[in-house]
């Protein structure tokens, strides 16, 4: 269970906190009641009338509400912690499971900083949530008690101003993080290349370098913009729900009057405004716009979901392969909006798809023929430009030569020189490929039988001689010696039997420090696979095998299909 839903199921297990906690915010509620209410009866009844002890009467009710108010609240923070601890002790509980379980290294920071961050934004966004709601119930109660026709005036720009501010949370979160996550691909550009500055010079790569970066800072800018937009529009929520009242109500003040509403309902009703309902709406957006999503950061933090990429340390074996470590913070490989189109004039093939596969996870890509599926890894590779959009290996933009080096791609017609089988095998090698490196390969991708057959690494390869299915697996066992961590399959095992691909695939995605992106060829690849990636034009879908089996008719199609195939093979 996450840490969200420990939260959850600790805050229904507090349902008589909850009680509590609602009976002492109605007896604060009386004081925004009385606010408005006893002003203006004071004014009417008592001041205007010329019965000052009236008016000295509502006013003196006014204050004894404040401090009657004043008492609720300091219970309220009682039944607030009372119902934020059991949270914590749950988050603690939590954190100490898992940094047992798993050795976790994080967990003393989750303890000492993470878990006191949780508790003390949760107890802040209980405390905003619940003032919001009763200060606002008590402010419109009051006001239909002094004139209905009030709330006609009142009401319709706090509810526009509540809209505004509800439609920006997920869009302003969305680009909160990608703003953070561009500005963390900026640091890593800059870490990567201000300590090579000197190299830079010498191999005269300034201007290439330049545009590198430029890209990172202009990505960067470009989220900076948006997020500012999203927040004006943020900012302008409390405006309207709590200033603008205040001029219509100035601006009505002659209908008002005409219409039965008194002198004294008029300044209630501004007081309910200014002195309520704006600082409560302030509160509001502060609060959850801002704690709201620190909480959810921490939270992820301290019980992050099982990410679908995650490495799974039994199938790893040791291998002497040099793979250059990657952080793990850093997606293998990330498409933002990507478009691409074989013409100008062309539908495009692929339009406006996001895609992150995390460093070290299993994809499979599937589809209907000629819907994409070549086209995406060729994008990836760099043999295609998108048109719109971005792609980064392992936060390196496609093109680039950083990217080139992170990835590999198996096409379908595999290549093979004449020459060794040795020099086959490392030919994306600088230096040539130990043979007890070399052999630990050919054994985990299956290439053993042939290995033999020619004599050994330094047996002679004729390509015209070999089959197709073998000259795939030289191609195979050539990129899992690649250093490169990310391996593109597209297609590349459609002349092995099932059982050479399944060997071939699971070799690739126990890989050392290695991502796995594979084009399926059987509903066997899908089944192995971490996640699926349906395309489908604009109704792309990602997802486990079983989760696209619920929810997506081609995916049920696609495996129909592949079950129809292999049955007829079988007959």
């Amino acid at each position: 269970m996450n840490a969200r839903a420990r939260v959850l199921e600790a805050v229904r297990a507090r349902r008589r906190v909850l009680v509590r906690l609602g009976l002492w915010s109605v007896l604060e509620a009386g004081q925004t009641f009385l606010a408005g209410y006893a002003l203006a009866r004071a004014l009417d009844d008592g001041f205007l009338g010329g019965n000052t002890r009236v008016g000295l009467l509502w006013l003196g009710t006014a204050g004894l509400a404040v401090g009657a108010g004043a008492y609720g609240t300091g219970r309220v923070y009682g039944v607030v912690a009372a119902l934020v601890e059991p949270v914590r002790d749950r988050l603690v509980a939590s954190v100490v499971g898992r940094g047992v379980r798993k050795a976790d290294a994080g967990a003393l920071s989750g303890l000492t900083q993470q878990v006191e961050i949780a508790r003390d934004t949760l107890a802040g966004l209980v405390l905003v949530s619940r003032s919001f709601l009763f200060t606002v119930a008590g402010a419109l109660i009051g006001l239909f008690s002094l004139a209905p026709l009030l709330l006609t005036v009142v009401v319709p720009p706090l509810l526009t101003g509540l809209c505004l501010f509800v439609a920006t949370l997920r869009p302003l979160a969305r680009r909160q993080e990608a703003f953070l996550a561009a500005d963390e691909a900026l640091a890593e550009e800059l870490g990567t290349v201000c300590p090579g500055l000197r190299d830079v010079t010498a191999a005269g790569a300034e201007a290439r370098v330049a545009a590198t970066v430029a890209e990172s800072v202009d990505a960067e800018q470009r989220a900076a913009r948006a997020l500012a937009r999203w927040s004006v529009a943020r900012v302008a929520a409390p405006a309207v729900g709590g200033e603008l009242p205040v001029v219509l109500l100035l601006a009505t003040t002659p209908w008002l009057l005409r219409h039965g509403v008194t002198p004294g309902a008029l300044v209630g009703a501004l007081a309910y405004v200014t002195q309520s309902l704006l600082p409560a709406l302030q509160n509001l957006v502060h609060g959850l716009g801002t704690s709201g999503s620190r909480l959810t950061v921490v939270l992820r933090r301290l019980a992050p979901p099982a990410v679908w990429g995650e490495r799974r340390p039994e199938a790893r074996s040791e291998s002497p392969r040099t793979a250059g470590p990657t952080p793990p913070a850093t997606p293998a490989l990330a498409l933002t909006s990507v478009a691409f189109a074989y013409g100008p004039a062309s539908e495009p093939v692929l339009d406006g798809l996001d895609l992150t596969v995390p460093a070290g996870s299993h994809l499979a890509v599937v589809g209907p023929s000629g819907i994409g599926k070549s086209t995406l890894t060729g994008l990836v590779a760099g043999l295609l430009e998108a048109r719109e959009g971005a792609i980064r290996v392992y936060g390196h933009a496609v093109p680039g030569a950083e990217a080139a080096a992170s990835r590999v791609l198996i096409p379908q017609e595999a290549y093979v020189h004449g020459g060794t089988l040795s020099e086959n095998l490392g030919l994306f090698r600088r230096d040539p490929v130990p043979e007890a490196e070399l052999l630990a390969a050919a054994e985990a991708v299956g290439l053993e039988p042939l290995l033999r057959a020619l004599g050994g690494p330094g047996g002679r390869v004729d390509p015209v001689a070999l089959s197709a299915g073998e000259r795939q697996l030289i191609a195979l066992t050539r990129a899992y010696l690649s250093p490169a961590p990310l391996a593109l399959l597209d297609e590349a095992t459609c002349h092995l039997d099932p059982a050479a691909e399944a060997r071939a695939e699971r070799a690739f995605a126990a890989r050392p420090g290695g991502t796995l992106v594979v084009v399926a060829h059987r509903i066997s690849s899908a089944r192995r696979a971490d996640r699926v990636l349906v395309l489908d034009g604009s109704r792309t879908a990602c997802g486990t095998h079983d989760e696209l089996l619920r929810t997506s008719a081609l995916y049920r199609d696609l495996v129909d299909g592949w079950t129809a195939r292999s049955t007829a093979r079988v007959r």
